[in-house]
């Protein structure tokens, strides 16, 4: 992996010397992504033997979800809210359905059953499905509303800012329940060698925060310069702007959540890699989104509200629904993993026939 670190400046050559080149820059980024998320992944891994499974994770999921966010106030300064909107959506589907999937089955590849915490991974359900009703009810709510009254007599911003502060304060309190009251649930297993006898090298803290930090500012650098890119590129490909919003984006997006969860599944950290997968979805949710609507009041034309379109909200909802199905038995195996890639595929290949807008 580490020889692809070369694609790295070569990115950045492409981006400045060559901008029209946009098939070349979008797969010189995404080959340089890889890399930059392994050093990511075990930069976390070694923070999760000192710090447990749960707070590994939610580090994981920050760092990670930085370059979106970054990503996504570049967005909101050009008003293009139906992009941020679909990333979230993505974000939140391609976690709980393609990251999760990807390492149930690899984990299942490699251990025949796998087990965790079956009581954290249903508060981590609860909240996405928290998060399902909140960009339910405002599309609701526009949809009825828009029924008996005109469109300025709608009140769209209050209460897309009152459900972002609820949802922040949620998030919150699900931080106090996951790292102070019941951090006993989220603490997983972690072993300090791996589980095929291979010597693991230890990192102090500060060394694996150093790298974790170098790794994702460098993965939001190259992350801004691939998705500039693949839109144009998309296009000449012919694929539709909401299939590559929904899917092609969050799961380029997300490479680093992908990497460090199937590694810590294929080394029975199923924990470790819940707290990845399930966690990174709560946090773009809860926290990612809330800030993104209350950001908007000062960044941009115009403020954004919650109102997502039909589609990403039934998408946000069916994965929601089957991963708290899947998940809230504490154990996994391979099935498991193949069931939630099924319904992740059967998702993209509805979005994949969507016409294409004639110019």
């Amino acid at each position: 992996m580490n020889k692809l670190l070369i694609f790295v400046p070569i990115t950045i050559a492409l981006e400045y010397l060559a901008p029209q080149q946009h098939l070349w820059i979008f797969f010189a980024a995404a080959l340089a992504i890889l890399p930059l998320a392994g050093w990511m992944g075990e930069a976390t891994e070694q923070l999760a033997e000192k710090t447990g499974e749960g707070v590994g994770g939610l580090l994981n999921a920050t760092f990670g979800n930085a370059a979106e966010l970054i990503i996504a106030f570049a967005a909101l300064r050009a008003g293009m809210h139906d992009v941020v909107k679909a990333s979230i959506a993505g974000s939140i589907v391609g976690n709980i359905l393609l990251v999760l999937g990807a390492a149930m089955l690899a984990g299942g590849m490699r251990h025949q059953d796998q087990r965790y915490n079956a009581s954290a991974a249903r508060s981590q359900a609860t909240l996405l499905m928290l998060a399902a009703i909140a960009l339910i009810l405002p599309a609701a709510y526009k949809r009825l509303a828009g029924m008996y009254f005109s469109q300025d007599a709608l009140q769209l911003q209050p209460l897309s800012v009152s459900i972002s502060t609820v949802l922040l304060a949620m998030y919150v309190m699900f931080l106090l329940f996951s790292l102070i009251t019941h951090k006993k649930l989220f603490a997983g297993n972690a072993a300090p060698a791996d589980q095929h006898g291979e010597e693991t090298a230890s990192w102090s803290a500060q060394k694996s925060l150093m790298i974790l930090g170098a790794a994702t500012a460098a993965i939001a650098w190259i992350s801004e310069i691939l998705v500039g890119a693949i839109e144009p590129a998309a296009h000449i490909i012919g694929l539709s702007n909401i299939f590559v919003g929904v899917f092609v984006v969050a799961i380029l997006g997300n490479a680093a959540e992908h990497a460090t969860a199937v590694a810590a599944a294929m080394k029975n950290r199923m924990d470790l890699s819940l707290s990845i997968a399930i966690g990174s979805s709560v946090q773009v949710a809860l926290f990612v989104a809330p800030v993104l609507v209350l950001a908007s009041l000062w960044v941009g034309p115009t403020p954004m509200d919650l109102v997502f379109t039909p589609g990403l909200v039934l998408i946000v909802l069916l994965s929601t629904m089957i991963t708290a199905q899947v998940a809230g038995d504490g154990q996994s195996d391979w099935l498991k993993g193949a069931q939630l890639l099924a319904v992740y595929f059967i998702l993209g290949l509805t979005f994949f026939f969507v016409p294409t807008p004639t110019p």
